[in-house]
């Protein structure tokens, strides 16, 4: 009777989150999500929250080195790590920060480097459209530096051919990060592999 039942609760919670990861917003973050500058999805709007410490500093720079690897998990969608991009963007927005004040570089490597080819080649591999370049796209518009890691893109049997031109290619993933670390940035994971 017990593994019944802890059958039962593991098939509830499996099935409610893939409900929640497919994008079915909850009512309650439903009614209250705000989207300061970018609403290209759902999900990269911010909770309000009331009298938050931690606000922004005029004395500091907001630059954040953002780490975005994996694979193309759905085709179909804006990659999740491309999303969390947005979303942090929009953050720092409802933290007080100024447009001006935010410089961000999202650095791509692994096998999300399919999530930024080119239309063409995204329509051969996936027989359908890239929804990750709109994204970019947004992104690019208010600031944001997309990097590649050339060594993931050569391992991957791509050319820079191969990507959107919105997306620029460094030697590596590495030396990018070790770069932008020595130019002030925060290193920020939001990579869910």
């Amino acid at each position: 009777m017990k593994k019944i039942i802890a059958s039962i609760f593991a098939l509830l919670i499996v099935g409610s989150i893939g409900c929640f990861a497919q994008g079915e917003m909850p009512p309650h973050i439903k009614e209250n999500i705000a989207y300061p500058v970018l609403d290209f999805h759902p999900w990269v709007g911010v909770m309000p929250i009331e009298d938050p410490v931690m606000k922004y500093n005029p004395e500091l720079d907001y630059k954040i080195a953002i780490d975005l690897y994996g694979r193309v998990k759905d085709s179909t969608a804006i990659q999740s790590a491309i999303l969390e991009v947005a979303r942090t963007y929009n953050l720092n927005i409802a933290n007080g920060v100024p447009a001006e004040k935010i410089q961000i570089a999202a650095v791509i490597h692994g096998g999300l480097v399919q999530a930024i080819l080119k239309e063409d080649d995204y329509q051969k591999k996936y027989s359908q459209s890239n929804p990750n370049l709109a994204a970019i796209k947004a992104l690019e518009a208010v600031g944001v530096k997309f990097y590649v890691c050339g060594q993931s893109v050569r391992f991957n049997n791509l050319n820079a051919e191969n990507l959107t031109p919105m997306v620029k290619m460094a030697v590596s993933a590495k030396t990018t990060f070790i770069t932008l670390d020595q130019m002030g940035y925060s290193y920020l994971n939001v990579s869910e592999d």
